[in-house]
């Protein structure tokens, strides 16, 4: 099966539809969409009716901690980013907050484990940034025997982790190079940002999993960000968001 794994979209239907067509073009066969569909971007609502279409194909979706905030949103928001998610709040309607309140936390399919953050408490949108906090994520895998693989998002960046033979190791991947990931060790991998990527680089980012060949390709993808931008000012989001499309960061 070859797998595209997608994650914090943020709003951004410029960058999904990016990915979604180089992902097609890769000849893919399902999506899995780890969580943070909305939230930051000009237009949540579009994103989620492109992914809940994509559900009557067979795609894996998951709930984020934006997606929830957009659910749930706080009367008092403690940061930048949680200030958009009375706006996002407004913009869905019932039915798309309804089906966003019913999506899983994690997602466990053959030797495949999918979540947003960290399988150490999913609920808490923990970020799985370094090997210790790889190797706890990891260590609550092992509750699912058959789990060789583990992916997530959340920290918009693509990193791939396994355990070797002098323990957990990190990996800064290339964008389309194929990674041998052979099921004799457990992996772990942030698959990056679709729609706010922060390593400094402006294109969408997704990966690729092929379990036939034990292979697990990056990608990075051009889309027209300067639209996004512009879609975020227009909606009067703050500047702040608009800004980091254009930089990546």
């Amino acid at each position: 099966m070859r797998l595209a794994l997608l994650s914090d979209i943020h709003g951004n239907l410029q960058a999904l539809d990016a990915c979604l067509a180089h992902a097609r073009a890769q000849r893919t066969q399902r999506f899995a969409f780890l969580g943070d569909m909305v939230g930051y971007g000009a237009q949540p609502a579009e994103v989620l009716e492109r992914i809940m279409l994509l559900t009557e194909e067979g795609a894996v979706v998951l709930k984020g901690n934006h997606d929830d905030m957009a659910v749930n949103p706080p009367a008092v928001p403690k940061t930048i980013g949680d200030s958009t998610a009375g706006w996002t709040h407004r913009q869905l309607n019932d039915s798309q907050r309804e089906w966003i309140a019913a999506l899983p936390l994690t997602h466990h399919m053959d030797t495949v484990l999918l979540v947003h953050a960290s399988v150490d408490a999913p609920e808490l949108w923990r970020y799985v940034y370094d090997e210790r906090s790889a190797s706890e994520s990891l260590n609550a895998a092992s509750a699912f025997p058959d789990v060789r693989y583990v992916f997530g998002g959340h920290v918009h960046l693509q990193t791939l982790y396994y355990r070797g033979t002098d323990g957990l190791m990190k990996f800064t991947p290339q964008s389309g190079v194929a990674v041998p990931v052979p099921k004799h060790r457990q992996w772990l991998s942030t698959v990056g940002s679709v729609g706010q990527p922060r390593d400094g680089k402006t294109q969408a980012m997704y990966a690729l999993l092929d379990t036939e060949r034990q292979q697990l390709t990056y990608h990075r993808v051009p889309y027209d960000h300067y639209t996004a931008a512009t879609a975020i000012r227009r909606a009067g989001l703050p500047e702040f968001f608009a800004q980091r499309l254009e930089e990546g960061r």
